[in-house]
């Protein structure tokens, strides 16, 4: 595996990750962890103030970070993979050949009437 696919996997993995716990942290109606933490009053817990502006604004970095690492991946990957472009996209011709013989269809076994072929004699 490409070294550079690697470092990009792992970081957008790791801000998706980062992404979704801001997320789930945030409450759309107001009483999630920026109202508890002084978001809605004039109170201050553990010095945190505005935590909700805070959530929104890592909210939106960490997705135009995941928009910049997707972009770059795709650049870097480009790169490294443009050696082994299709024949088809270069315009060289694609050698066809034909198998050499089709291979035998077996033959039916002969139906049997239920009978015991063998001669009997009692």
């Amino acid at each position: 595996m490409n070294t550079t696919f690697t470092i990009f996997l792992v970081l957008i993995i790791l801000v998706c990750i980062l992404l979704m716990l801001v997320i789930m942290v945030q409450n759309p109606k107001g009483g999630g962890l920026s109202s508890s933490f002084g978001g809605s009053g004039n109170q201050v817990v553990g010095g945190v103030k505005k935590t909700g502006d805070f959530l929104d604004k890592s909210t939106w970095t960490l997705a135009t970070i995941l928009v910049v690492l997707i972009l770059l991946s795709n650049v870097a990957l480009k790169g490294s993979f443009s050696d082994s472009d299709s024949k088809l996209l270069n315009g060289d011709p694609i050698e066809t050949t034909a198998p050499d013989a089709l291979p035998e269809a077996p033959t039916p076994a002969p139906a049997t009437n239920g009978t015991n072929t063998t001669d009997s004699t009692q």
